[in-house]
């Protein structure tokens, strides 16, 4: 399976690509992981948006800042994967991506992100380690892990 990606600042998003975008956040964030929050959060402005589409469809999606803009160092959110496509391993190509576009559109090799706490051995496995301990984040069990 193929993936087209696409890495946009947020005025260059298409509606139709915004509206994929929020609608498959919603969808995992908020349905899904039954979590009542606002995704919409006021940082998408100052976020470059990783894009990973099959036969036009957003499968895969990440937030990626700068640094200073969500952490100190440079960082990636909302990474998620369509529930439909899970069994395919997107995930760790999502992460591939979302770290070569880090070093690539800001120069940056040192990332921070908020981390699921279920998902800990998944970021593990693309070199970031636990910096912190749980805390609850919409009532969702997180851990700050970084890379360098």
């Amino acid at each position: 399976m193929l993936l087209e990606w696409k890495t946009k600042r947020f005025e260059t998003l298409s509606s139709l690509e915004l509206y994929e975008l929020l609608k498959l956040r919603s969808e995992v964030f908020v349905v899904e992981q039954n979590c009542v929050y606002l995704d919409i959060d006021g940082k998408d402005e100052k976020a470059l948006h990783l894009l990973g589409t099959f036969e036009g469809k957003i499968v895969a999606y990440a937030r990626l800042f700068k640094p200073n803009d969500y952490f100190a160092e440079a960082s990636i959110g909302r990474v998620v994967t369509h529930p439909d496509f899970r069994d395919r391993k997107i995930g760790h190509i999502l992460m591939r991506e979302a770290v070569e576009s880090i070093r690539i559109y800001f120069g940056e090799s040192k990332i921070t992100i908020s981390a699921q706490l279920y998902l800990k051995k998944f970021y593990e496995s693309h070199g970031f380690i636990q910096t912190s301990e749980m805390y609850l984040e919409d009532d969702i069990p997180h851990i700050e892990m970084k890379r360098s």
